[in-house]
C-alpha cells in the first residue's frame, strides 16, 4: 500500500498551520489496541508522529513504530489507512508562538495494523528520546475516554472509519 503525501508545504506544515503526521493504530487479534503512557506524564495515547519532508505517510509509519515502540514492518501487517486526512488544534497554550512557521495542529493520516510480532519485540527505549515509559492492551473503544480532550474528536473519527477493518461483523460505535 502506498499513500500520496500532497497537500505537506515545506516538508511539515502547511499553509494553514497544520502539520503532517501519521497516527498508528495497533491492534492484537483480539481487537484491543495498543496503549500508551507518554513519558514522565499521566496521559495515554496512540503512537504517533510527524512526515518529514523526504517520506511518504507509509515511511513516516514504519520510521514512527520503530523511533516509538521499536517494531519493524515485519511486526505487523497494514489493514488500511483514513481515506483523508484528518485534523485537530492545538489548545492555545500547547501552541509554540515563538516558532516560526506556526504550528496550529495536526493534519493526520491514521493507520490500522494488526500486531504479528511477539510482544517481547515491543521497546519503549529504542530511540534515544523515549515518546513513552509505559504501555498495555485495551479494549477498542477505551481511548476515547482516555485520550487528552483536544484529540478525542479525531479519535472517534479515526476508530470510526478503521473499525471495520477490525470488526468486518461490525461493532457499535459509543455515544459521545
Amino acid at each position: 500500500m502506498s499513500v500520496n503525501a500532497s497537500g505537506i508545504a515545506g516538508g511539515l506544515i502547511d499553509a494553514q498551520g497544520f502539520r503532517a503526521n501519521v497516527g498508528i493504530i495497533l491492534a492484537d487479534s483480539s481487537g484491543r489496541l495498543f496503549w500508551a503512557r507518554r513519558k514522565g506524564q499521566s496521559g495515554w495515547q496512540f503512537p504517533q508522529g510527524g512526515i518529514q519532508a523526504h517520506e511518504t505517510p507509509e515511511i513516516a509509519l514504519f520510521r514512527e513504530l520503530d523511533e516509538e515502540i521499536g517494531l519493524r514492518s515485519e511486526h505487523v501487517q497494514i489493514l488500511g489507512c483514513t481515506r483523508r486526512w484528518l485534523r485537530y488544534r492545538l489548545p492555545q497554550r500547547y501552541q509554540r508562538h515563538e516558532q516560526a512557521p506556526l504550528c496550529i495542529g495536526q493534519k493526520q493520516l491514521w493507520f490500522m495494523l494488526r500486531f504479528t510480532g511477539d510482544e517481547n519485540t515491543v521497546r519503549l527505549d529504542s530511540s534515544d528520546t523515549p515518546e513513552f515509559d509505559s504501555w498495555r492492551w485495551v479494549d477498542y473503544w477505551q481511548p476515547l475516554e482516555e485520550v487528552i480532550f483536544f484529540k478525542r474528536r479525531v479519535y472517534r473519527r479515526a476508530l470510526s472509519e478503521l473499525a471495520p477493518l477490525i470488526f468486518p461483523e461490525g461493532v457499535s460505535v459509543p455515544v459521545a
